[in-house]
């Protein structure tokens, strides 16, 4: 008996999850990912590699308030030390960049997972991607 991952070609992680940062098919780099904001395509329009079995659940949300938390925490701190701006600045300023940065990395938090899980073939089982 062989072994399934010995036989099939090998799908490097690091370029797979690059491709899926920008929002493009893992396989061919050139196919979106993406039909919406969020919504995973159920094939790749170049290649025809099937997407639809991945699945990031809430993991790109959790990352999203990660990374903008670790961003803007310290940022908020050095702005309120420095400038000592009112609390209505504040707030405009700091709530804005946190919805602009946090809709601009939810869809290619995503795609770097979805790439993560077809690199690592995740995508579910009897799947033959």
């Amino acid at each position: 008996m062989t072994d399934v991952t010995t036989i099939a070609e090998v799908r490097p992680t690091k370029p797979a999850m690059l491709r899926g940062w920008r929002r493009k098919c893992p396989n061919c780099g050139t196919g979106p990912m993406l039909k919406s904001y969020l919504k995973v395509r159920d094939t790749c329009p170049v290649c025809r590699e099937e997407l639809h079995h991945h699945r990031a659940d809430d993991g790109p949300a959790y990352l999203t308030i990660l990374v903008v938390g670790h961003l803007l925490a310290p940022l908020l701190h050095f702005v309120f030390e420095t400038w000592r701006p009112s609390p209505i600045v504040m707030i405009e300023i700091f709530g804005i960049g946190t919805v602009v940065l946090s809709l601009y990395l939810l869809p290619r938090l995503k795609g770097a997972m979805i790439g993560y899980q077809w690199a690592r073939r995740m995508g579910g089982f009897g799947q033959n991607s």
